[in-house]
């Protein structure tokens, strides 16, 4: 009797391209997507569900998320950073992070679970967040892990920290590097639906970023270079 064949679908390099990362490994991406119903209801298919990723997904998440926060609140007491790190990495915010990302679309899921709604189900997605993540370091190492979940969460540390620019300037005056400079590239679009394009550089650092106003491009950009300057 033949042995069972491993399923293993093509790398979507739609989500790669959104996470900004290419899997070496493409089975530990197909691992992160994989539901535990897909398993249950496929036993002919030699494959793994995500849960062990899962588990260190959650490990990998909360050490960046924790680094992070004592970078962005360098003043900050342990009770408050305690109690903004269980926010940012609770089910509900990594939920939101994963439709962000369109998540739902790549999980691989029993016919059951797919019929009730489980590619929108907050803790499905957020499973498959800190599964994905896992996949990420394991596949890249810690570097890789942590300029991904970096880029996913330095806005929402703007966000609870203050005005994005102002958390930028800031981070640059402290370390006596190069303070920001901002431009517009490009304005696009009628009056009434303008859309801004702006660039900001710091030093060798030059990210830009779109908006429905300057102050919402310059602000997008900001959080961009926030996330660049987090990376280790």
């Amino acid at each position: 009797m033949d042995e069972p064949v491993s399923e293993i679908p093509a790398v979507n390099a739609a989500l790669e391209v959104r996470l900004g990362y290419r899997f070496k490994q493409p089975t530990l991406l197909s691992t992160a997507l994989t539901h535990p119903t897909f398993v249950h209801e496929n036993p002919q298919l030699v494959v793994d569900d995500n849960q062990r990723l899962e588990f260190l997904g959650d490990a990998v998440i909360g050490l960046v998320v924790g680094d992070l926060l004592m970078d962005h609140f360098p003043d900050g007491r342990e009770g408050d950073l305690t109690r903004i790190r269980a926010a940012l990495v609770s089910e509900k915010s990594l939920a939101a992070l994963a439709r962000q990302l369109g998540l739902g679309d790549f999980l691989r899921m029993g016919r059951g679970e797919a019929l009730s709604g489980g590619q929108e189900k907050p803790s499905i997605l957020a499973d498959a967040m800190e599964a994905l993540m896992a996949a990420i370091y394991i596949d890249g190492r810690f570097q890789s892990a942590y300029a991904v979940i970096a880029e996913a969460f330095v806005p929402m540390l703007s966000d609870v920290g203050g005005d994005p620019k102002s958390r930028l300037q800031e981070l640059t005056q402290k370390t006596s590097g190069p303070l920001p400079v901002y431009r517009v590239l490009n304005e696009a679009g009628p009056d009434h639906e303008k859309v801004f394009t702006v660039e900001v550089r710091v030093g060798e650092i030059c990210v830009t970023a779109s908006g429905k106003s300057k102050k919402k491009a310059e602000k997008g950009a900001a959080r961009k270079a926030l996330a660049m300057l987090a990376q280790p």
